[in-house]
């Protein structure tokens, strides 16, 4: 057996048992002379690790230790209630909440006319304490008019059900993977150029549209689980 493959077994024994979820793994050079191998050997196990999405890097900060993935079905709920139903505390750091102009897609799928404003939201949402999303929406002030001088830190379904009597009943989404921006990145604690699952939707009450937010996803944290059947 290779000695980058007799390395790469010692280092999975190490995951979950001797370093857990999101601790920092030793350094190249500490591991190399721990186990007595190159650095070129070091490199290459923990870069199939890494393949295997056991480890990932933070940019500037060292390997860390994956964890689990969260697992979700496409279904209509918030992420707070997302988070609850897999047993996970989810927290929101609202980054903005300010009236604005709507980009073109946003003023159209909320249906708003040319000159109205919208509610621009900009969220990040943590499970556990980890960063899982980024989520930019905007919100019709039709229904909504004062909604950014509310409390944003939880679920805005709720938000919307209990203070205005809107509740979110269908909703339109798309999903897609792409590199995460720099900025993503950053906000996600991800190293740049990471792959995200994105989604897009756009949310109604009784016919009415009401949200329509994009909302960026860790890949080495979520995925997505469909029953499909034939038509």
């Amino acid at each position: 057996m290779p000695k980058h493959a007799q390395l790469r077994a010692i280092l999975l024994a190490d995951i979950g048992t001797t370093w857990p979820a999101h601790a920092a793994i030793p350094s190249e050079r500490e591991l190399a002379v721990l186990h007595g191998v190159s650095r070129a050997t070091v490199r290459e196990a923990v870069r199939q690790l890494m393949e295997e999405q056991k480890l990932y890097t933070v940019h500037g900060k060292g390997t860390f230790v994956a964890g689990e993935r969260v697992q979700s079905q496409l279904h209509l709920a918030s992420f707070t209630e997302d988070m609850r139903r897999r047993g996970m505390v989810a927290t929101t750091l609202v980054l903005e909440a300010a009236l604005a102009a709507p980009p073109l897609e946003a003023r159209a799928a909320l249906g708003l006319n040319e000159g109205e404003r919208g509610w621009s939201i900009k969220r990040l949402r943590l499970a556990n304490g980890t960063p899982m999303a980024l989520e930019t929406g905007w919100y019709s002030p039709r229904v909504a008019d004062d909604l950014g001088q509310h409390d944003l830190t939880g679920s805005l379904y709720s938000l919307l059900d209990d203070r205005y009597g809107v509740r979110i009943d269908a909703a339109e989404q798309t999903v897609w993977a792409e590199i995460a921006s720099d900025d993503i990145s950053a906000s996600l604690r991800i190293s740049p150029h990471s792959p995200v699952l994105v989604f897009r939707r756009t949310s109604r009450a009784d016919g009415q549209p009401i949200e329509y937010v994009t909302s960026w996803y860790r890949g080495d944290r979520y995925q997505v689980h469909m029953d499909l059947a034939a038509s």
